[in-house]
């Protein structure tokens, strides 16, 4: 047989018909919905109708303008940034930290250990192991009215609390009930909203940052005997990265706090203002904030651009109350501080979606948290009198943390 010998083409290429004899491209190894899930995820483990169009906050005797030189509000016009808010983890060792991402990440996407396994990555046959589908609520809509007068009560009663105060060598302790949200694309490519069951998670701090262990057993990538968040190289504290002792270096002057923190977020996050919200919100989720610092963190807020007032949330352990909160314009989702109506104590933090977007439905709750209790212990993994141990809901405490 005489094989023709191959020459190059000299008559351009026809793209259609190559198109036409060759297999379309296959699906990525993750969608952009799973991606975005993931990190949406992520960042609540290591750390979610119309949007609300009210005002600016005017100035206010009590409330005050924002501070010189912050922007007037983020811009319809700015580019979408996916969030710069730190995880949930504050203090967390970098190697730490990149850890249980990545852990985090292997379990999601159904690496070892993960729930994954379809043939087509990305499309899985089931839910995520432990999720359930995610709560969908009326959307409450915020307002400006009455802002002022419940920021001055939830900081009047945050100065006045009497918190824990660590002793050499002795540990902070906090005690959280938590879900976030864990985003499933279904075999027929439509994403599903789903989130994990709520769990409790427990997490220990030395003063300094530098010794410090996080049990979660519910959680992605943390084991059921946890994780270290020991720090050993001792990496400089900032409010990106806080200790205790850290925050006890903070002005507890309003505008000067909220200068000190657009100043350090700059450029981070979906615009100033919303990173500065979400800074504060880190602060405050899962730390013991001295009580003069965590009255002056919710006078700092309520000045920021498109803090609204919420008359009523609900905490991962079922407490209602009102809430401080700010719709993040970029995707929809409304973070809301919630506080007792009577005490005024911090209660927990909820994430709701305000309209449909990214695959997600308006009045999706997207993770909620409630803080059970804040204490002071003498060893890692020690827990207080009382306290039940991380695995068992039903023994958590019931009292409102106190003032922050």
């Amino acid at each position: 047989m005489i094989r023709t010998p191959w020459r190059r083409r000299e008559e351009p290429l026809d793209h259609a018909e190559l198109r036409r004899l060759l297999p379309a491209p296959g699906d990525p190894e993750l969608s952009s919905d799973r991606l975005r899930g993931l990190e949406e995820h992520l960042m609540t483990e290591i750390r979610n109708r119309t949007p609300d169009t009210a005002p600016d906050i005017a100035p206010d005797p009590l409330i005050g303008p924002p501070p010189a030189g912050a922007p007037a509000g983020d811009r319809a016009s700015r580019p979408g940034r996916r969030s710069g808010r730190r995880p949930v983890l504050v203090g967390v060792g970098v190697a730490a930290a990149l850890a249980l991402a990545a852990a985090g990440v292997a379990a999601l996407a159904g690496g070892p250990g993960g729930s994954g396994g379809s043939e087509n990555p990305g499309r899985v046959a089931a839910p995520p192991a432990g999720a359930v589908p995610a709560p969908v609520v009326q959307v409450v809509r915020g307002s400006t009215a009455g802002l002022a007068g419940a920021v001055a009560d939830i900081s009047g009663a945050a100065a006045r609390a009497e918190l824990p105060e660590p002793g050499p060598g002795q540990f902070l302790y906090i005690r959280s009930e938590v879900s976030g949200l864990v985003s499933w694309e279904g075999s027929d490519g439509k994403n599903r909203s789903y989130v994990d069951k709520i769990h409790p998670r427990e997490v220990w701090m030395s003063p300094d940052g530098a010794k410090g262990w996080l049990l979660e057993p519910h959680g992605k990538g943390t084991g059921r005997d946890g994780i270290t968040l020991d720090d050993p190289e001792g990496g400089e504290r900032t409010l990106n990265s806080p200790s205790h002792a850290y925050l006890k270096t903070l002005p507890t002057d309003p505008s000067l706090l909220l200068e000190k923190i657009y100043d350090e977020t700059r450029g981070m996050g979906n615009g100033p203002d919303q990173q500065a919200f979400g800074t504060i919100g880190d602060l405050l989720r899962e730390q013991v904030v001295p009580p003069k610092l965590a009255a002056g963190l919710y006078r700092a807020a309520a000045r920021i651009p498109g803090v609204v007032l919420v008359d009523d949330s609900v905490d991962a352990a079922g407490r209602h109350g009102i809430a401080i909160a700010r719709t993040d314009e970029s995707d929809g989702s409304r973070t809301e501080w919630i506080f007792d109506r009577e005490t005024f104590a911090y209660l927990g933090e909820r994430t709701v979606q305000t309209r449909d977007a990214e695959g997600i439905r308006a009045g999706t709750v997207r993770g909620h948290t409630a803080v059970t209790g804040r204490a002071v212990v003498d060893a890692l993994k020690q827990r207080p009198a009382g306290s039940a141990p991380g695995g068992d809901r039903a023994g958590a405490p019931a009292a409102p943390s106190a003032g922050t």
